[in-house]
């Protein structure tokens, strides 16, 4: 299966980087630069999850003309 996880904008890379550590810290987990490898499923998931709810809440101002 080919590799689909590729960023349409290479150039957004570090500020995807700051939303997730900043996503990160909101739910209470430690990440560091580079590999994280070592973290649980349900830490890497809370991650995951808080980077969703703030997109869709970004996303939800911006219809709403915030």
């Amino acid at each position: 299966m080919p590799n689909t996880n590729k960023k349409l904008v290479p150039e957004a890379r570090a500020a995807l980087d700051r939303f997730k550590m900043e996503a990160a810290s909101e739910v209470g987990v430690s990440l560091k630069q580079g590999y994280n490898g070592d973290l649980t499923a349900r830490q890497a998931g809370s991650v995951g999850g808080q980077m969703v709810k703030k997109m869709i809440q970004q996303v939800e101002q911006g219809m709403a003309g915030k």
